[in-house]
Parts: C-alpha cells; structure tokens; sequence
C-alpha cells in the first residue's frame, strides 16, 4: 500500500475504534482493545503522514526522539510525582517498560504532530519558531482535556488523593499540576518537532485530524459519555484553534 492509502486506512480505523467505544462497558475488554486501536491508528496516521511531507528518516527520527522524551519523562513522572502529580498506571494498558504502557508514548507522537501543525496553522503569519512551541504545546495540552478524565474513568491510570484542599484544586479528579506538566513536556516536544520536522506550509490532513478529533470527542462527551463539563471544557479548548487553523487553510486556497 502506499503512503495516502496507509495513512487513510490508519485514520479509518482509530476513527472506527473510537465510535465504537460507547458501545461497550466501561472498564471492560472491549474498550481496553479499542482505546489499544486508537492508539496504534493514530500513531500510524500521523508517522505516515511525517513520512509523506518530511521524508521517512525524518519522520522515524522524529517519532523516536518523541517517544524517547515522552517515555523518560512519564517514568520520572510515576516515580517522582513531577512534573505532572502522583498518578500510577494500572496494568489495563498492557505491557510497560520501566512503569510505564509502551502505549503511552506512542500516543504523545501521534496527538503531538497534529497538535503542531494545527497550531503553525491558526497563527498565520504570526508563525515563527517560538510561537509555534507555545501554541503548540497549548494546543496538545487542550487535547488532553479530553484524554485523561476518559482514561481515568477507563481505570487505566489514577491520581493520589490528598484530601478536601486537593479535590477542590482538580478536574474531575485529576490535579492541576497535570495541566501544567503536560504544558512543559509539550513544549519539550515541540521543540524535538521544530528541529527534526521543520514545517512549511502547514499539513492539512493533520490539522483535519486535530478538527475531527475535537468534535468527536466533544461530542462524545456531551451524549454517549454523558459529562457535559469535559464535552465543554475539552470543546471550548480545542475547537476555536482547530476552527481558525481550518479557516485560514481554505483562505489560502480560495
């Protein structure tokens, strides 16, 4: 298959797995499988689509170097607590290297590309290195919105709990300080993307990733899922960026 056609049938079938979720129990098999598809899927979409505009050197580099980063800064994290809070993964995600899934780096390449690309999109002109780092790692931390109050309820993965004061300081459950440390790795991560990946025109199949997953997600949340606070929270930080970057991609074409 060449590349359009893997990268096509890799969207198709994180997008597949992700409507399906709802369709069963929480907690159980058939999600654990699922959430497993999602991941490989976008994992898959977003290498292909690297290799496709940057060449396939440049796009294993840059999916190893942020697996790489992502992994030594999640083990730190359960080890430490910093930069994200006490959490621990459970065993529902499958293997783990050094206390953490294998999968979970694999999804920070696969959010993070479309996360960039979305955000060197909306900012116009205004794109430049630093602006694109920043807007960036904002654009990746509004995806997670969504992620972690999904996969905490998923069971695969908890927060510590440390009385009134840190429940009143949380978002459905899971500290602040989650938001902040997926901030700072962001930009970590942006910055590998800059060197590795150096855009030029922005990718619109990845900024159309970013779109879909805000409204699928959004919506989700919002009736199969039932919590309207993270539908509008995730919805509010995802969409207006997704939206501008859609925007003044089709402004460039017209």
């Amino acid at each position: 298959m060449k590349a359009p056609a893997v990268q096509a049938a890799a969207s198709a079938v994180t997008v597949a797995a992700m409507a399906a979720m709802p369709c069963c129990p929480r907690g159980g098999v058939g999600r654990r499988l699922l959430s497993s598809l999602v991941v490989g899927g976008g994992c898959v979409a977003s290498t292909t689509s690297a290799t496709r505009h940057w060449g396939p050197h440049r796009a294993l580099g840059a999916a190893g170097a942020t697996t790489a980063l992502t992994a030594a800064v999640e083990h730190v994290g359960t080890v430490t607590g910093r930069p994200f809070g006490r959490y621990r993964y459970t065993a529902a995600l499958g293997p783990q290297v050094a206390g953490v899934p294998v999968q979970v780096p694999l999804a920070w390449f696969a959010m993070a590309l479309p996360a960039r690309e979305t955000a060197h999109a909306a900012l116009g002109s205004r794109s430049n290195r630093v602006t694109r780092i920043l807007a960036g790692a904002a654009a990746l931390t509004a995806w997670d919105l969504f992620l972690d109050p999904q996969m905490v309820a998923e069971g695969y993965w908890g927060w510590a709990r440390r009385g009134t004061c840190s429940r009143r300081s949380s978002y459905r459950g899971i500290p602040i300080s989650n938001f902040v440390g997926w901030f700072v790795t962001g930009l970590g991560v942006m910055a590998v993307l800059e060197l590795m990946l150096p855009p030029a025109e922005p990718a619109p199949d990845l900024v159309a990733e970013y779109g879909v997953m805000a409204a699928m997600e959004t919506v989700g949340f919002a009736t199969f899922l039932g919590d309207r606070t993270v539908a509008i929270a995730g919805g509010v930080a995802m969409a207006p960026v997704a939206a501008l970057a859609a925007a003044r991609l089709l402004g460039r074409r017209l």
